[in-house]
């Protein structure tokens, strides 16, 4: 369910967000990232993701953000459950004054995506060796704490 903006404001202000996050890998064990545009996180390299939606399940929550974020319908069932973590960020894409809660859950899966689909949340995508990403001040450390693996 997509949320008019000052009702998502209000929710973003007032309780957490469920998401997920895809840590895409490739057959180099290189990590794909996207340079956000939006806050939160705005210029920084991170992993693909999106909120759940109410009533959706995850299995369509997970094809829907594969297909937003990636331009292709990844399968949940072919993804390896990371964890869950939370994310904390000051701002939010709402309001640079309401702070956001994301509490994610982390699925990694082995692609060679070849051919992105750049959304309005990336100015671009990246395939990025996970020495790389650990030693880039661009990337997140949100996203970093996914690459301790």
């Amino acid at each position: 369910m997509f949320l008019a903006k000052a009702t998502f404001k209000t929710l973003v202000a007032s309780a957490p967000l469920i998401s997920i996050d895809i840590i895409v890998e490739n057959d180099k064990q290189e990590i794909l990232l996207g340079k956000r545009l939006n806050k939160p996180a705005q210029g920084y390299w991170f992993v693909p993701g999106g909120r759940v939606y109410k009533n959706e399940s995850l299995e369509s929550a997970f094809q829907r953000i594969a297909e937003s974020e990636l331009g292709s319908p990844l399968a949940i069932a072919k993804a390896d459950f990371m964890n869950v973590y939370q994310h904390f960020y000051k701002d939010s894409f709402v309001d640079e004054h309401v702070s956001t809660h994301y509490v994610v859950l982390a699925y990694k899966v082995k692609s060679n995506l070849e051919s992105l689909v750049l959304n309005s949340q990336h100015e671009s995508y990246k395939w990025f060796s996970v020495e790389e990403a650990l030693n880039s001040d661009l990337v997140h450390n949100y996203t970093k704490d996914y690459l301790n693996f």
